[in-house]
């Protein structure tokens, strides 16, 4: 899943706004510096909502993302993973009726 970049703009010294449009989506994924006080890692249980959990799942480990197996739930299918920073992240794969 490659993001689009919609904004990116280095305020001052210490201030950035980059926000990141995912593929056919209308939500964006904002990335700041200089703007929340928390320490890398603080990050957890941000979800990521895809159509196909298994070809998101191949995609991170093809970009050398250390991804767990895809695990099913009765409310949908998941993979998690954590970025450089340690912060956690899962990948859900929504069940359509």
């Amino acid at each position: 899943m490659i993001f689009r970049v919609e904004t990116d703009v280095q305020i001052d010294e210490s201030h950035r706004f980059v926000e990141l449009v995912p593929p056919g989506s209308a939500c964006t994924v904002a990335l700041t510096s200089g703007y929340v006080d928390a320490e890398p890692g603080a990050l957890q249980g941000v979800q990521l909502n895809v159509e196909d959990a298994d070809a998101a799942h191949a995609y991170l480990r093809e970009h050398g993302v250390q991804v767990s197996d895809v695990a099913e739930y009765p409310w949908g299918r998941f993979c998690f993973f954590e970025d450089l920073d340690g912060n956690g992240w899962s990948v859900h794969e929504v069940q359509v009726d």
